[in-house]
């Protein structure tokens, strides 16, 4: 039996596993493994500092880039240059899970500041157990420690 040793932690209802940081790559990139839960949103958003890329490894997203919405299935790969607005969403019942590569890296660092630290693999009924979604006050935590350290900023749904 295979463990995971690369860190997963539980931020606002969603797993984010850590498979390259920007030390793994001298400071080139980061990759991250997430995995969407049911109905999980990412808010319309903004990076001034670092690109986003994300490829589609299980279920459908639904992508709001700036005014045009594309529903992102398997082996779909999308990339949000500096400026982009983009919102993401998993519009199914069923997990979804996406690679999102972040060059240069260091704005992944949100999800193990905001979240909690998980052990992988657990059963079912363990996740069933840790995932709720985020409350109000949550989010505006959330949004709070995106803005003011991450410089990530919020932008009008469309």
């Amino acid at each position: 039996m295979t463990v995971n040793s690369k860190p997963t932690y539980l931020t606002l209802g969603d797993f984010y596993t850590f498979l390259a940081t920007g030390k793994d790559t001298d400071g080139k990139y980061s990759l991250t493994e997430m995995v969407m839960q049911p109905g999980s949103v990412t808010p319309a958003h903004i990076h001034d500092q670092f690109e986003e890329a994300h490829y589609i490894l299980e279920g459908e997203v639904e992508y709001q880039l700036d005014d045009k919405t594309i529903v992102a299935i398997p082996g779909a790969f999308l990339q949000f240059p500096i400026g982009q607005a983009h919102a993401f969403k998993n519009v199914t019942s069923q997990p979804a899970k996406v690679l999102a590569f972040m060059t240069p890296p260091g704005n992944e660092q949100f999800f193990p500041e905001f979240g909690q630290q998980v052990n992988l693999p657990m059963s079912e009924e363990e996740k069933r157990n840790l995932l709720v979604f985020p409350t109000p006050a949550d989010l505006e935590k959330a949004v709070e420690l995106a803005l003011k350290k991450y410089r990530v900023k919020f932008a009008p749904s469309t």
